[in-house]
């Protein structure tokens, strides 16, 4: 028997204008609700086969959007925020997350949880990440010297780690040459202006993650005076694909993590 209010709870019909609430959703279980995702979507990689791209990061398909109907649309930062304001204006509801340090994030994956009515299943993943993240912190407290790690997100001009990856990387076992820097939410802000104090600081690892494109360790060690850093003396720099570190969402806690931790330990055995 029916009494005719039997309402489904919850969105039925997301769109996520970024990947790692896309990513978080398919964890759950919940991607039937997924009705358009970001172009730049891998995670899962099976998300792209199956779902419209209807968004780049800053831009959006208005038109394709609001034909498909969504009763629910998820951003990320005020860098969405003019899309936000066209949809919101069409009547859809539009939730923008602006996570950007660990803890946010996992904040983040619990709301996103809650809303789609698995917040017992979104605590038991989020206890599991917390619980991992534990176990690295441990085995980074053992470490005899902690490395000194500068994170390249953008090359020309460089821009160094945000604050999630800064984080992250202590975590791991790594101090961020530019933790001043990383308290700064957007990347204009995260500018070295001159290279040169990246030498000073002289990492013992350099990482790179280029935003969009592939990190070339040979460009930078081939920079004016780099040659007497221990990182490129010692020939430890590494790239983390951008899909892994720099989502704020489960990829960065997850496959993120373990890079950092990976490359970290790696150089303890020899240099620490």
């Amino acid at each position: 028997m029916t009494t005719g209010f039997d309402y489904p709870i919850g969105p039925q019909r997301i769109i996520c204008m970024t990947e790692e609430t896309t990513e978080w959703l398919y964890l759950l279980g919940q991607e039937y609700r997924i009705v358009g995702i970001s172009g730049y979507t891998v995670r899962p990689a099976r998300a792209r086969q199956e779902k419209p791209r209807i968004s780049a990061f800053t831009s959006a398909k208005i038109d394709q959007i609001l034909a498909l109907q969504p009763d629910c649309v998820l951003g990320f930062s005020d860098l969405q925020a003019d899309i936000a304001s066209t949809l919101i204006r069409q009547g859809v509801q539009v939730t923008i997350f602006n996570q950007r340090s660990v803890a946010e994030i996992l904040s983040m994956l619990y709301q996103v949880g809650a809303m789609v009515g698995q917040a017992q299943q979104a605590m038991e993943r989020i206890a599991a990440m917390q619980a991992q993240m534990q176990a690295v912190a441990l085995a980074a407290a053992a470490l005899p010297r902690r490395p000194r790690v500068y994170f390249e997100e953008w090359d020309e001009p460089p821009i160094s780690a945000i604050r999630w990856v800064s984080e992250l990387m202590g975590i791991a076992g790594g101090d961020d040459c530019f933790p001043e820097l990383a308290q700064q939410s957007l990347g204009k802000n995260r500018i070295i202006a001159d290279s040169s104090e990246i030498v000073r600081r002289d990492p013992d690892i350099i990482i790179g993650s280029w935003c969009g494109k592939k990190f070339r360790p040979e460009k930078v060690t081939a920079r004016d005076g780099w040659q007497n850093v221990k990182a490129v003396q010692h020939q430890q720099l590494f790239e983390i694909k951008s899909p892994d570190i720099l989502q704020p969402g489960p990829a960065s806690l997850t496959d993120g993590l373990a890079h950092l931790h990976r490359i970290i330990m790696d150089w303890a055995r020899v240099y620490a």
